[in-house]
């Protein structure tokens, strides 16, 4: 098995921010999220995070160790730091940065294939063609294998001018790095200590150190201010999109469809623009979603469409409608062939098959049966200044246009209630009531 140590130490203060730099917010999770995420999906069983005071106590969330670097005195010193914090093993050992989430398993999959300490390589790192000019540490070749990495500003011209540059992505046999990372010396133009530097040391001790060329550059860049991070949040957008048509989604407009990892999407859904897709949703087969939707821990049955609407926290059963303009928020349960028009919110709410709420409506901490009809303009007044209060509604109940139901209260079965009628009693299974307040006319006469 493998381990890991992330360096996340920094202050990232071109981030101009309070937040430390590793928890901003990309497509969704903090960027640290995905570099850990990389390295668990390659297999490696355990990860130690280098950090600073700030940080330490918000890393909880995440599952992994951690340990405070201070004083702070560069990449080499924060490798040390985290040795020391490790009992050693015979193993690999990769070191990776929190501010890089961009990178995924292949690519630590791949530089950690390289090591082979009793074949003479200790030491694989990811390196990069990057355009010119460029602040990268230069690797130097010595042909297949790296002789040296030069950091920027202890570069010469010559050096500057080389195109391949260090990505800060490497794969240690660990024996071997354990023996030369108490070498270091910080003779050197920042006066920090290196870990860069273990390079030429390990290739003074004879052995091997292989260069692993990523095929895209851009997928090792570090997020480093705010421009950086938006870069960064649409090339991840667009693999996440790329994800989901690949797995059979109509995404009519990638650039415009915003998605958050782990969601889930049935095949031959179609997603429209200017829609976003987050949280653990799970969406079934079929669904159409947009344009102008906003979904968050949403879970959609087959069939299932949101047009230009809010569903936050709720469950949609297959075949219902909602929107446009509709609010759905606050841990829904909507059953199959709903239908929640214009203008309806609903709020913690249980709505069984085949309730229909089409216009300008307020249902709030309710419970409703079957085949029920709810009319433009009816409100359920379920917070009395204090408490929120349950409306229970039975099946087959009519509730009149401009209804207000007035918290706690409870219609029976195959009831109704005229238009502007408010409801302050319970009313009983097959009565009619109307007016202000509610008042019974009688049973609905049965057809001959």
């Amino acid at each position: 098995m493998s381990r890991a140590i992330v360096l996340a130490a920094g202050k990232g203060t071109r981030m101009k921010s309070a937040q430390p730099k590793v928890l901003h917010d990309l497509c969704g999770r903090p960027m640290l999220w995905y570099v850990l995420e990389a390295l668990r999906a390659t297999g490696i069983d355990e990860i130690l995070v280098v950090c600073n005071a700030e940080l330490e106590p918000l890393l909880a969330p995440f599952g992994v160790r951690c340990v405070v670097q201070t004083p702070q005195r560069g990449t080499g010193h924060a490798v040390q730091v985290a040795l020391a914090a490790l009992e050693p093993r015979d193993e690999t050992v990769v070191v990776a940065y929190g501010d890089m989430p961009l990178v995924d398993a292949t690519i630590f999959e791949d530089v950690q294939a390289t090591v082979d300490a009793d074949a003479g390589t200790a030491l694989g790192l990811v390196t990069a063609r990057m355009p010119l000019p460029s602040s990268f540490g230069r690797v130097v070749r010595n042909e297949a294998t790296v002789k040296k990495i030069v950091e920027f500003r202890d570069a010469t011209t010559a050096e500057r001018a080389i195109e391949e540059m260090n990505a800060g992505i490497y794969a240690f046999d660990e024996r071997a790095l354990r023996a030369v990372i108490g070498q270091l010396t910080d003779k050197n133009a920042q006066g920090e200590l290196y870990l860069t530097d273990t390079v030429s040391l390990l290739v003074a001790a004879s052995y091997r150190v292989v260069p692993v060329l990523a095929v895209d550059y851009r997928l090792v860049l570090g997020v480093n201010d705010r421009a950086e991070l938006a870069t960064a949040c649409a090339t991840m957008n667009e693999r996440l999109c790329r994800e989901h048509m690949r797995n059979g989604v109509t995404i009519v407009d990638p650039a415009t469809t915003y998605l958050e990892p782990e969601v889930i999407i049935g095949a031959d859904s179609i997603v429209r623009p200017n829609t976003s897709i987050g949280g653990a949703s799970v969406l079934g087969e079929r669904t159409r979603i947009g344009p102008n939707a906003r979904l968050y821990n949403a879970r959609l049955g087959d069939d299932v469409i949101v047009t230009e609407s809010v569903v936050l926290d709720s469950a949609i059963g297959a075949r219902s409608r909602v929107g446009p303009f509709a609010h759905l928020r606050g841990g829904n349960e909507l059953g199959s062939d709903v239908h929640i028009g214009d203008f309806v919110e609903v709020k913690n709410s249980r709505l069984a098959n085949g309730v229909k709420a089409n216009h300008h409506a307020y249902l709030g901490d309710a419970t409703i049966g079957e085949n029920t009809n709810i009319g433009a303009g009816t409100i359920t007044c379920n917070y009395d200044g204090v408490n929120k209060n349950a409306t229970t509604i039975g099946r087959d109940v009519f509730i009149g246009s401009n209804s207000s139901l007035v918290a706690p209260v409870t219609i029976g079965d195959g009831a109704s209630t005229g238009a502007g009628t408010v409801v302050i009693r319970d009313v009983a299974a097959g009565d009619r009531v109307v007016g202000n307040p509610a008042r019974s006319i009688g049973a609905k006469k049965a057809a001959t």
